[in-house]
């Protein structure tokens, strides 16, 4: 049991670990003629789109999940990166495994984030602040990466916390000093406040969290409505209860992105579903593997998960299977327009290789046969040419 503080928080020490510009600082250490560049992942292409970009192409206002069409009218100079996501994915095992010495309670956000439960962990590697600087010189050692930490009393500080001093920062809010530390942060670090929520309390000229503190629920209700009131007013006290919650299915594979600013566009979600539903088929085939289930994690803004699954008629490495169902789960489970935070599709009931089935009365052998070949041949182009070399209409 936790021993609660004067002020009645509980002692929970929480990371917050976000890598920097993760892809595109793997490109410029794999490739150091990049480096100190605008590097821009993603994006090439009529309808590419920004995986992420470095921060020498975020000064000029480039982000993720940006239309590449966008990013290069804003970045002339840009360089544009084919992306690699075996070699980001085996980047995030690296660093994944790094976490796990030190706690069993990881929960992976995406391929570059994650939230660290460390509280048990300070009889045998010290409290947050020492994990935290631990943390960071492994993985830049074992990485040659920089990771950002923020360390605090709860999951939405700590987020907040790591994100004050990207790159390779760490802040750490002590126990009792969350309001002083949220005071000064403008309304738009509170989860959820979007551009409509900023505006509606700058007419009641509530510019900073510190001013929603001063404010009482119902005084924030009037301009937020009831609900909205409840959330923010909670966060602004920096109190936020959410657990660290695990992810150990068995036998599952998956990529994922966690969009830098929220996305409302349908076609852009499209978009990233396909590349997210390509990179899962490309893993499979390589590793002689086939999904009999296809799971769609979505995440709107704050903080809202939802996975959604549905067992394929028969196992499948196909892209197309995998993304025509994952669509079909994002059409069911997103209200169009709705923002996206985080878009995620991975296969679960793995099994080794072809698996026997069922004939289909109108099944053919021979156009079966022709999608794995195509199939091969575009695995052979983009191993060749880059991941962007070829695609589908």
């Amino acid at each position: 049991m936790r021993t609660p503080d004067a002020d009645g928080r509980a002692t929970r020490q929480i990371l917050h670990a976000d890598m920097d510009a993760f892809y595109a600082s793997i490109e410029q250490r794999d490739r150091p003629e990049l480096r100190g560049k605008p590097v821009i992942v993603g994006g090439e292409g009529r309808r590419g789109v920004v995986a992420t970009a470095s921060y020498e192409a975020r000064v000029f206002g480039v982000r993720s999940a940006m239309p590449g069409s966008r990013a290069r009218a804003l970045c002339p100079h840009g360089i544009f990166v084919t992306p690699r996501m075996d070699v980001y994915a085996s980047v995030s095992d690296r660093v994944r495994a790094i976490f796990d010495r030190y706690t069993p309670l990881v929960e992976p956000l995406s391929l570059d984030e994650a939230f660290l439960d460390v509280t048990g962990s300070r009889a045998l590697f010290g409290d947050g602040t020492a994990i935290a600087a631990r943390i960071r010189a492994d993985v830049r050692a074992e990485t040659a990466l920089t990771v950002s930490v923020g360390a605090a009393t709860s999951k939405y500080v700590a987020k907040v916390a790591s994100d004050l001093r990207k790159p390779d920062g760490l802040v750490v809010v002590p126990p009792g000093g969350e309001l002083a530390f949220l005071a000064p942060l403008p309304v738009g670090r509170l989860w959820g406040a979007g551009p409509v929520t900023q505006q509606r309390l700058r007419e009641a000229r509530v510019t900073t969290i510190g001013d929603v503190q001063r404010l009482s629920r119902e005084e924030l209700a009037r301009w937020v409505g009831d609900a909205a009131a409840e959330h923010y007013h909670a966060l602004a006290q920096g109190l936020d209860p959410r657990e660290v919650e695990t992810e150990r299915e068995a036998r599952s594979l998956s990529h994922e992105t966690t969009f830098e600013d929220d996305v409302t566009s349908d076609e852009t979600c499209r978009h990233v579903l396909v590349e997210l539903s390509e990179a899962v088929g490309r893993r499979l085939r390589r590793a002689g593997l086939r999904g009999g289930v296809v799971r769609l994690k979505l995440r709107y803004p704050p903080f809202e998960t939802h996975t959604r699954q549905r067992k394929l008629a028969a196992p499948t490495d196909d892209d197309v299977v995998i993304y025509r169902t994952a669509k079909a789960l994002l059409d069911e489970a997103r209200p169009a327009g709705r923002p996206v935070r985080l878009l995620g599709v991975g296969v679960s009931d793995i099994a080794l290789g072809p698996q026997p089935r069922q004939g289909l009365l109108f099944d053919e052998p021979r156009k079966a046969e022709k999608s794995r070949n195509l199939l091969r041949a575009m695995d052979s182009i983009r191993d060749r040419f880059g991941d962007d070399s070829i695609g589908r209409a």
